[in-house]
């Protein structure tokens, strides 16, 4: 049994099949997600496990060269943009449809408990050498 890190066998198992270049959508409730990508629903209750708490377990096993979110994120919801901007300086704004069309090509999607607007980002893989 693992000690540390992420201990859902599912979302610990997703990040292992990831690559240079895959896409990561972690995601507030509300956002729709298509069909193709593989899903790992963390989502209990309203807010819990929240989009912070996740974001910043998986920054902790993941390389990540670049992250893109919803442009609206500015207006509707603070906190999301603090988060957002203290984690990723070269953070890309795209409109929410724009960012929404993008998850079906994402090779996983992580949904939160979130329940704040605009809560959702879209994380590109790096590689770590």
């Amino acid at each position: 049994m693992k000690k540390s890190g992420i201990l859902n066998r599912h979302l610990a198992g997703a990040i292992a099949e990831l690559g240079h270049g895959d896409t990561v959508l972690i995601c507030d409730a509300g956002m729709p997600i298509p069909p193709g990508p593989r899903v790992v629903d963390l989502a209990f209750r309203a807010g819990t496990p929240s989009f912070a708490e996740v974001l910043d377990g998986l920054l902790d096993e993941l390389v990540v060269e670049g992250a893109t979110a919803a442009l609206e994120v500015r207006d509707a919801n603070p906190e999301a943009t603090r988060l957002l901007d203290a984690r990723f300086p070269n953070l890309e704004l795209i409109p929410h449809d724009d960012l929404k069309a993008r998850t079906a090509t994402a090779r996983l999607v992580v949904r939160t408990g979130e329940a704040r607007p605009y809560a959702n980002v879209l994380l590109r893989c790096g590689v770590f050498f």
